[in-house]
C-alpha cells in the first residue's frame, strides 16, 4: 500500500476547486406560499404550505400569519443542530457521505430517540 488510504490514487487533490453555486435562503422554499395559487391546477398544490400540513396533522385549526416566520427560525435551528452533529459523526469515522445512522445518533444525542433505521 501507498499509503494514501480510502480515495483512489490521489489524483486531483489540492487543484482548482469547481465553482459551486451557493445557496442562500433556502429555507424559504419550505413553506413559502406560492403567489397567484389560483392560476395552477391541483399538481402544484404540493408545494403550497407545508407548515399548514404540518400543522393540521397536529390538530391545529387555525393559523396565525406569525407563525410561519417563526416556525422557519425554529426548524432552521433544529436542522442546523442535528446536520453539525451528523457530519461530525461521518468525519470521525473518515467518510464524505452522511449515513442514517450518522442522523440516528445526531438526533439521540440531542435527547431525540429515532426508531426504525438501525442502532
Amino acid at each position: 500500500m501507498s499509503g494514501r488510504g480510502k480515495g483512489g490514487k490521489g489524483l486531483g487533490k489540492g487543484g482548482a476547486k469547481r465553482h459551486r453555486k451557493i445557496l442562500r435562503d433556502n429555507i424559504q422554499g419550505i413553506t413559502k406560499p406560492v403567489r397567484g395559487m389560483a392560476f395552477y391546477n391541483h399538481s402544484h398544490a404540493h408545494i403550497f404550505q407545508a407548515i399548514r400540513r404540518l400543522a393540521r396533522r397536529g390538530g391545529v385549526k387555525r393559523i396565525s400569519g406569525l407563525i410561519y416566520e417563526e416556525t422557519r427560525g425554529v426548524l432552521k435551528i433544529f436542522l442546523e443542530n442535528v446536520i453539525r452533529d451528523s457530519v461530525t459523526y461521518t468525519e470521525h469515522a473518515k467518510r464524505k457521505t452522511v449515513t442514517a445512522l450518522d442522523v440516528v445518533y445526531a438526533l439521540k444525542r440531542s435527547g431525540r430517540t429515532l426508531y426504525g433505521f438501525g442502532a
